[in-house]
């Protein structure tokens, strides 16, 4: 030991020795303390052992370029909801006018958080487990919470693949298998299927060819085969990508991440040269202000805003935990959540012009049919000739022209007027019929398809764009599973994501079963919504109140080069946390008020009919909530009794490279070796908070603390204050 040491020059004093951890590590030279006197854990130095963690430390994986991570946080956020849902919550909320609430609830709600999770995840360069561990020991269900939710959503989801797969390949014949009804011959005779006559020849295919679905959710009727093989398909795809690790998975995102706008911006412009596209434009911006008042809508543009962004899963801790400690994590999170809410105004146009010219076909059709009728009636001397108005040509016949007769035979066959069963035919009515997920992918969207010139071409190209769209948000979801249970557990990769795809898809069998559609429906409602709140509202009274928002404005500071806005530091510890009560609180009322129930397909109506979830099927739907949030209050309990372990009074120290690598993920809030800070901010697995504080918004720059410098790298150790002082 240097004879200028404090601890030398102590040994040959007789004061008192005051000193901190602290301040002696801050003065010694590095030194290796498994092979020296200094091994603070007792541990026998094994030097094998200690090289596989200096090489896992040294090598965690990366992303090759920034571009690849924005591309891979663009294709984990962007999915079917911006798609199928987003445009759905448009037209029934109000349209153009829907786009306030939406854009103000995501400024916020979902930017603030969606920045905080950026941040945590690299700042402490682990997946979700470690992150929650590293700031609040006893709030570390929240990791696990997060995968449970990863699990049961990527379950299903990848089902929603295996069917754009099962279109996917259908699409590539002519005409396409869905633009008419079968013909059954019976004998000599050719009839049209009753049940595809009743309904219309895209949703036959969807619920007969497709999802051979059954009459409820209690009549399984075996397995789909022709799905089972899809799911297979998408598991396959999903656990491939998934072992090959971030850096192809990295390169996959450069076309599953840009190749849904190649097909947006070509529906966009085929959809504008369709008759009636413009229609649907007009419908889709023509804001209805009444509804901005509507509480219901505020909800249902919030809960949006949270799905929209991926919060809560995991998957964005993962993605940023590859990330240089360095990177400016402010802007990736204020540019992924505005291209994300640019993509859903972008598929909402496109949603909208198709509508807009599938309303105006079936309009057609109506008048077509409607007009028939009156032929029949008039032939048959029901309606006298003199209620038809002389300018009418039934040889060219006009929406407007049947309009006007139809008004003049409901005036003057006011008392029989709905024995005749002429309907309005009116395009409003058209425009307003709402239809989202599934239905608006596998029957509207397919149905409008049928008529675009060069059908299987676009019918490919939706259904690529389905099948990327998913896979870019099933790889983060993904990696909101293994990222976190292979930095915590240290188990092989590739062998843990084998398994879990196996188990995934040997569960995911009750989705590919004739009422598997019933359990898709059952998961996306209630098996995330309610804990993935739960779970956000967590993390954030981990960050704001817990860890301390001032604490963690400081690291930032360090982390980033700058001191972020004094927006984040009200957000997260005032408006957020209220905003997310408020929503927990408004979706227990809605689970409430509203008994769960599905939409089934009765086979002999050929129609759907809403029924309730019998009480086996309510008991999985209860399990799933109490499931997904177990791990919240069990590990809690188990740490705050002490039953397990978090490490919280062991200190772990390595001297590399003339650094210190320092494990506090488990420490006590009242551990003063908790605070020893560092000024070298990168390459560790585990962060150290910073050297300077943050004093709040309104103060001025932070206080600079003064420095030794050591080793190598000229690293030195400083003591910050306690986090009581901060909160």
């Amino acid at each position: 030991m240097p004879k200028n040491s404090k601890v030398t020059q102590r040994e040959h004093s007789s004061e008192h020795v005051t000193e901190s951890v602290a301040d002696l590590l801050a003065h010694e030279e590095p030194v290796d303390y498994k092979r020296s006197v200094l091994n603070v854990t007792g541990e026998a130095w094994d030097k094998q052992k200690d090289v596989e963690e200096d090489l896992d430390s040294e090598k965690r994986p990366a992303w090759n370029s920034k571009l690849q991570y924005i591309l891979a946080q663009i294709g984990y956020s962007v999915g079917l909801g911006n798609v199928w849902r987003f445009p759905y919550l448009c037209q029934k909320n109000g349209g153009g006018a829907y786009l306030v609430p939406y854009l103000v609830l995501l400024i916020i709600i979902g930017l603030p958080l969606f920045f905080l999770e950026l941040a945590v995840g690299q700042r402490i360069r682990r997946g979700s487990i470690g992150v929650w561990n590293y700031i609040c020991p006893r709030l570390g269900g929240i990791g696990y919470a997060s995968c449970l939710v990863c699990f049961f959503v990527g379950l299903y989801y990848n089902v929603i693949i295996g069917w754009s797969i099962f279109y996917f390949f259908k699409s590539f014949q002519y005409p396409l298998p869905w633009s008419e009804c079968p013909i059954i011959k019976n004998g000599t005779m050719a009839v049209v299927e009753a049940e595809c006559e009743k309904s219309s020849a895209t949703t036959y295919f969807w619920y007969r060819e497709a999802l051979e679905i059954s009459n409820s959710i209690s009549e399984s009727g075996g397995l789909n085969w022709k799905m089972t093989l899809c799911l297979l398909t998408a598991w396959s795809i999903v656990g491939l990508a998934v072992i090959k690790g971030i850096q192809s998975s990295g390169k996959v995102m450069y076309f599953s991440s840009l190749f849904p706008y190649v097909v947006l911006l070509c529906f966009l412009v085929r959809g504008l040269l369709l008759r009636g596209a413009i229609d649907g434009i007009l419908h889709m911006f023509t804001p209805k202000l009444d509804k901005m008042l509507d509480p219901q809508v505020w909800r249902e543009a919030a809960t949006q805003v949270f799905f929209a962004l991926g919060l809560g899963f995991g998957g964005v801790i993962a993605f940023s935990s590859y990330n240089k400690q360095d990177n400016n994590c402010h802007f990736d999170a204020t540019l992924v959540s505005f291209i994300n809410f640019f993509t859903s105004v972008l598929a909402t146009l496109v949603v909208f012009a198709v509508l807009g010219f599938k309303a105006n076909i079936m309009n057609e059709k109506c008048v077509v049919e409607n007009t028939e009728k009156i032929l029949g009636y008039l032939n048959t001397h029901v309606l006298s000739h003199d209620l038809i108005p002389p300018h009418v040509n039934f040889s060219h016949l006009t929406a407007k022209d049947y309009s006007e007769m139809y008004q003049v035979i409901m005036t003057v066959k006011e008392d029989h007027f709905k024995e005749l069963g002429l309907d309005p035919c009116l395009l409003e009515d058209e425009l307003n019929k709402s239809v989202q997920g599934t239905g608006l992918a596998f029957i509207a969207f397919t149905e409008a398809m049928t008529h675009f010139p060069a059908s299987p071409f676009w019918s490919v190209m939706f259904f690529l764009m389905l099948i990327n769209l998913g896979l870019g948000s099933m790889i983060g979801t993904m990696a909101g599973i293994t990222t976190p249970i292979i930095d915590t557990f240290k188990v092989r990769k590739e062998v843990f994501t084998v398994g879990c795809c196996i188990i995934a898809f040997l569960i995911g069998l009750i989705f590919v079963q004739h009422s598997g559609n019933y359990f898709v429906t059952m998961f996306d409602d209630y098996s995330a919504t309610l804990p993935l709140t739960v779970v956000v509202i967590l993390e954030n009274i981990a960050v704001a109140w817990i860890y301390g928002t001032k604490k963690f404005m400081q690291e930032l500071t360090e982390m980033l080069g700058f001191r972020p806005y004094i927006f984040y530091f009200y957000t997260w510890k005032y408006i957020s946390p209220l905003c997310m009560a408020v929503l927990m609180t408004a979706s227990i009322i809605q689970l409430g008020v509203n008994p769960p129930g599905y939409s089934a397909w009765i086979r002999e109506e050929a129609a759907e009919k809403f029924l309730y979830y019998p009480t086996w099927a309510m008991a999985i739907l209860i399990c799933l909530i109490i499931l997904a949030t177990l791990p919240l209050p069990v590990v809690f309990i188990l740490r705050q009794f002490h039953l397990v372990s978090d490490g919280s009074n062991a200190l772990s120290v390595t001297y590399k490279k003339g650094r210190m690598m320092k494990d506090i993920s488990n420490l006590e809030d009242n551990d003063e070796t908790r605070f020893i800070l560092s000024k070298v901010p990168s390459e560790t697995p585990s962060p150290m908070p910073t050297h300077r504080s943050y004093l709040g918004p309104g103060n001025a720059s932070p206080m600079e603390m003064s420095s030794a410098p050591n080793g190598r790298y000229g690293s030195g150790y400083h003591l910050a204050s306690t986090p009581e002082s901060e909160l």
